[in-house]
């Protein structure tokens, strides 16, 4: 069990990619559906734009306290989690104070650890925790990384898709020497897979030839329905069940869950 975990049952997933575009918030988004089905999770929108709160259906409005309160402990994070319309799966909202966050936090000797310090107090009400991280490695990213037991690194299955990658990497390792030991690499999983391009294939190929078993069995495919959910501030779990995309990540979290399960009994 990682040091800085908020409970024995409890763990913390930090989904990031420094580079946008490669779906960190669609899988962040519809993992945490997936992983409703089975588990009590807490969706944490640690990205100024605020997308994983639109995809979950949470109007602006509703926004007013959320990440950017509990970095700055002007609130219990208990008062901040908030239920969705989707059973078992709640959120921490992000909206445009983020953005400030870093700079209001920087003077301060504890601002690697704001984040971590807020999860802890709701040690036993979740089974998983995702945080979506912002397109960056900045101090929110850090936040994240400290806070977190392991990282999920999204990775779209396009040109130029590893370069980047080996950066992050030696961004966990210099933050498992620096903040947080038992931070580990959750595992990549290889998105907008396309099994009609050619280049798709060579991506995922190049990726498992690299990282090898770090790398998920799953692939999550393009597929119009997942951008369709989101449009309608929906998973596409319950947008379309039975479309490519929703079993795609259904199989994802059950991937997680058997992963952690025999890490457990390891």
């Amino acid at each position: 069990m990682s040091s800085n975990s908020v409970s024995p049952t409890t763990r913390i997933i930090a989904v990031t990619n420094q580079k946008g575009g490669v779906g960190k918030t669609t899988t962040t988004i519809n993992l945490a559906a997936a992983l409703a089905r089975k588990q009590r999770v807490l969706l944490v929108d640690l990205d100024p734009q605020g997308n994983a709160s639109t995809g979950l259906g949470i109007e602006y409005d509703q926004r007013n306290v959320g990440t950017y309160a509990a970095l700055m402990q002007e609130a219990e994070p208990h008062a901040l989690a908030q239920p969705t319309e989707f059973e078992n799966l709640s959120i921490i909202t992000a909206n445009n104070e983020l953005a400030g966050a870093e700079l209001e936090m920087i003077a301060d000797e504890r601002r690697e650890y704001r984040l971590r310090d807020a999860l802890r107090a709701l040690e036993g009400d979740y089974d998983t925790i995702l945080i979506d991280c912002p397109p960056s490695l900045g101090l929110l990213t850090l936040n994240a990384l400290v806070a977190a037991d392991s990282v999920l690194v999204p990775l779209q299955c396009e040109f130029f898709a590893l370069e980047g990658i080996s950066q992050l990497v030696r961004t966990i390792d210099r933050v498992r020497r620096a903040f947080n030991a038992d931070l580990h690499l959750e595992g990549i999983v290889l998105t907008m897979y396309d099994r009609r391009n050619n280049l798709s294939e060579l991506v995922a190929q190049d990726a498992r030839g690299f990282f090898g078993d770090q790398v998920l069995e799953t692939l999550i495919p393009r597929n119009i329905r997942i951008s369709e959910a989101q449009s309608h501030g929906s998973p596409v779990l319950n947008y379309d069940a039975r479309s490519t995309g929703a079993v795609a990540y259904v199989a994802l979290a059950d991937e997680l869950l058997k992963r952690t399960e025999n890490r457990t009994k390891a």
